[in-house]
């Protein structure tokens, strides 16, 4: 691995190179599968269970509890600050925002 550069960008963060090196490993062939996860339906069965062990990971990092939803989307954070206005109006409403 060429020298390593410290990153302190709001994100995305710095992984350890162990966590790099897993995750190089599985991306050519998931372990017990022989396909990479990026050539697996995500309506596969080895895909939901990719995405229900990631949640319940969260859930037990985070303290979740079962009465929240855990959404794994993309968009980063514009998604998510789109979402807030859309989430709090009223039905019918018309928000916007900048």
């Amino acid at each position: 691995m060429t020298e390593r550069v410290f990153n302190f960008s709001a994100g995305p963060a710095m992984l350890p190179e162990p966590v790099l090196r897993q995750a190089q490993e599985e991306m050519m062939s998931l372990p017990g599968l022989g396909m990479s996860v990026l050539e697996i339906s995500h309506r596969s069965a080895p895909y939901i269970e990719i995405q229900d062990e990631a949640q319940a990971n969260l859930r037990q990092l985070l303290g979740i509890s079962d009465d929240y939803d855990v959404l794994l989307l993309q968009g980063g954070s514009r998604l998510q600050f789109s979402m807030i206005p859309i989430n709090l109006m009223l039905p019918g409403g018309v928000a916007d925002y900048l």
